[in-house]
């Protein structure tokens, strides 16, 4: 993978990064750690500068989004989808909604996945697109002069963000497993 990675950015240069922060977002697992260090450190020996780097990376950032927030909005229509779960997302939605959207860009794998809950509560487009940029602004900026400066060891920084991309999505597997358990239980006891 990070064979590809590399390989993109480096024969499509701003193209290839928008295509591939794109493309994370929607399929969180892909790192964007890696993609946003190393685009820093190649400023330094090729045409490309951090700034079309951050811009291109954003832009990505914001399509694929985009496309999560609808595919969120989709899910409304199946009739699997019940109604009581979209009001309680609603009222979380309305309270903390809008700095989850901000502050979410910046938290590996929440940063994607964030988008989805704010299709299904419907969250204003504008102000959707307004803290998805702003919050992929701060993580793409941080992470592309992260291997700007640390040049030739941009791959230690990366591996380290890695390791703490993985503690959230155990952190989240955990939560979820824990939602179905205490769920489970709960019909349990309403059975017996």
């Amino acid at each position: 993978m990070g064979n590809f990675i590399l390989n993109v950015m480096e024969t499509y240069g701003y193209i290839g990064i928008f295509f591939l922060i794109a493309i994370e977002n929607i399929f969180p697992p892909i790192p964007s750690e890696v993609i946003l260090t190393f685009g820093g450190f190649i400023t330094k020996s090729t045409d490309l500068t951090p700034v079309g780097v951050i811009l291109a990376s954003t832009i990505g950032s914001l399509i694929g989004a985009i496309i999560l927030y609808y595919l969120g909005a989709l899910i409304t229509k199946f009739k699997w989808f019940k109604k009581n779960n979209l009001d309680k997302t609603n009222n979380w939605f309305d309270k903390y909604g809008q700095k989850a959207v901000l502050f979410g860009r910046c938290i590996p794998i929440i940063r994607s996945l964030i988008s989805i809950p704010a299709g299904i509560n419907n969250l204003n487009m504008y102000i959707f697109l307004l803290y998805t940029v702003i919050g992929s602004l701060i993580w793409n900026t941080l992470l592309v002069y992260a291997g700007v400066i640390l040049a030739d060891n941009w791959h230690i920084f990366a591996s380290l963000i890695s390791k703490y991309s993985k503690v959230i999505l155990l952190i989240i597997t955990i939560y979820i497993f824990y939602k179905i358990w205490k769920k489970c239980i709960h019909k349990r006891k309403i059975v017996l």
